[in-house]
C-alpha cells in the first residue's frame, strides 16, 4: 500500500522559513511526479508545486514562485518543499501527491485529479 507522510510544518512569524519534507513508500518513486497542495480552512486544496521524475524540473504557481523551492531525493524517496519569506496567507495544511508520470514530463499534474496518491498533511501556520 503506497503511503505519503509529511514532516516539517510548524507556525512561524511572517517573513520566516520552513522546510516541509515528504516521505514515500512507492516502489518506483523515481517515475511519479511528486507535488505539494495546500488547504487553508474552509477552502478548496491549491496547487503550489510540481516536480517532475529525472532531473527534477520544477513547476511554481503564481503565489509562492520565487519564495518556495520545490526538491527531490530519488534515492531516499523523499521530497522537500524549502518555504521562504513567508505571509499569513501562507497558512494552510500542506499536502504532498503523487501521479505517475505520462509522456512530456509533468507540467500537465497540477490539478487534484491528477493525483493518485496523497499524504494526511502538515500544518503551516504564519502569524504576521
Amino acid at each position: 500500500q503506497v503511503q505519503l507522510m509529511e514532516s516539517g510544518g510548524g507556525s512561524v512569524q511572517a517573513g520566516g522559513s520552513l522546510t516541509l519534507s515528504c516521505e514515500a513508500n512507492i516502489g518506483d518513486y523515481s517515475s511519479y511526479c511528486m507535488a505539494w497542495f495546500r488547504q487553508a480552512p474552509g477552502k478548496v486544496h491549491h496547487w503550489v508545486a510540481t516536480i517532475s521524475t529525472g532531473v527534477g524540473d520544477p513547476y511554481y504557481a503564481d503565489s509562492v514562485k520565487g519564495r518556495f523551492t520545490i526538491s527531490r531525493d530519488n534515492a531516499e524517496k523523499t521530497m522537500y518543499l524549502q518555504m521562504n519569506s513567508l505571509k499569513p496567507e501562507d497558512t494552510a495544511m500542506y499536502h504532498c501527491a503523487a501521479a505517475r508520470s505520462k509522456r512530456g514530463g509533468c507540467g500537465w499534474a497540477q490539478d487534484v485529479s491528477d493525483f493518485t496518491y496523497w499524504g494526511q498533511g502538515t500544518q503551516v501556520t504564519v502569524s504576521p
